[in-house]
């Protein structure tokens, strides 16, 4: 017959991930011809509970090198984003869904420049990310406790014996040396 004990341990009670592209436009100081380069970084973000949602706010810094003055200059513009994204999660055990739960939010793919383009003064960019995001709660384990163990054996030492032994060797070889 067996009992039965429950465990109680962290659990990931939902998970989800969003691939999301958003547009972000800035004016640098001077009139640009051509974009040499863009980068973000500075990413930061973090998620609360909602339910079986996850509100996240993130933000990141965007540095765009351009040229100006007909290609004769260089600068880089630098402008902080924030942004705010919603994520639905599937969520395998409502009941353990409380404001209490830990999240944890990850960046699957950090934010890269898409696509960029110049109109006028201003510089047009496409970025896109991809955040996961975990609940985790505490969940039970159920497991059979066996009642019929089998007891532990006890080992006993043989004494090892040793056949054919001469027990007078040593006196034996001292006599032989002795006579030499």
């Amino acid at each position: 017959m067996s009992n039965y004990k429950e465990i109680v341990t962290k659990t990931i009670i939902g998970k989800g991930r969003k691939t999301s592209q958003n547009n972000y436009s800035l004016t640098p100081e001077n009139t640009p011809n051509t974009v040499l380069g863009c980068w973000v970084i500075n990413h930061n973000f973090s998620g609360t509970n909602n339910k079986n949602e996850v509100d996240i706010k993130g933000s990141f810094d965007i540095n765009v090198w351009y040229s100006y003055d007909n290609d004769s200059k260089t600068a880089v513009t630098t402008r902080n984003f924030t942004y705010s994204d919603v994520m639905r999660l599937r969520v395998k055990d409502m009941e353990a869904l409380s404001n209490n739960n830990e999240i944890i939010v990850r960046s699957l793919k950090q934010p890269t420049v898409q696509d960029v383009k110049i109109k006028g003064n201003e510089v047009y960019l496409n970025i896109e990310k991809e955040l996961g995001v975990e609940i985790v709660g505490e969940g039970k384990v159920k497991i059979a406790i066996e009642d019929d163990e089998l007891p532990w054996d006890d080992i006993y030492e043989e004494e090892s014996k040793v056949d054919n032994v001469n027990e007078e060797y040593i006196e034996e070889t001292k006599t032989e040396t002795t006579t030499e």
